[in-house]
């Protein structure tokens, strides 16, 4: 696995490209508001992009995923709850942008649901409070996980955008999150990389 990061839009949100190193089959994680622009760079690199998965439906992480997946005729993945988050500018907030979108996605997934990708075995771990629908994809043979803004390093998502919710956040972030091995690698939607030892024992909110 090789895992490269882009830091993108308006507000710093990381994009990770997930890289099976042996066939360049490519997972693209949050691709936010540069879609040309990660296109470009995945053809530089000669990668094989397979799959858009989206830790949540906010502007910031989802406005690029439609123009990205088209370009390579794969799916976009999000959780099951998100669906109205995706759709609804108000929740998706893109108002902070000035403006007023609407996304979506092909395929919705479960809490717990495993799903195998570009040869990466994948679980869904539904982590709502930042959003309804909010989710974590953990790689157990990896140990990584791409938290979305559900965990940052020391740090938790905001919660004061319309449905969220702090209690539940704390919840599941505890619920689902912690009780990964420590040696799990934290790949966050903002800011710097973590691990959940560090996370466990530093973070404030937990």
């Amino acid at each position: 696995m090789k895992i490269n990061q882009y830091v993108v839009g308006p507000v710093q949100t990381n994009c990770y490209f997930v890289i099976n190193d042996d066939t360049k089959e490519t997972i693209v994680i949050d691709p936010g508001a540069s879609a040309r622009q990660l296109a470009e760079k995945a053809r530089e690199d000669g990668l094989k992009p397979v799959a858009v998965l989206l830790t949540h439906g906010h502007f910031d992480h989802a406005t690029g995923a439609r123009e990205f997946a088209d370009e390579f005729g794969i799916k976009i993945y999000a959780y099951e709850a998100e669906k109205e988050t995706l759709e609804n500018p108000k929740l998706n907030v893109s108002w902070m942008n000035g403006q007023s979108l609407v996304f979506s996605a092909d395929e919705f997934l479960k809490d717990e649901q495993e799903i195998d990708l570009a040869g990466f075995h994948i679980r869904v771990l539904f982590t709502p409070g930042h959003t309804p629908g909010g989710c974590c994809f953990y790689f157990p043979y990896q140990d990584v996980v791409f938290t979305g803004d559900s965990l940052f390093c020391m740090s938790v998502g905001r919660t004061d955008f319309e449905k969220g919710s702090m209690s539940d956040l704390v919840r599941s972030v505890k619920e689902k999150l912690m009780t990964l091995p420590d040696r799990t690698t934290v790949y966050p939607g903002h800011n710097d990389v973590t691990s959940i030892e560090n996370e466990r024992m530093y973070n404030p909110y937990l």
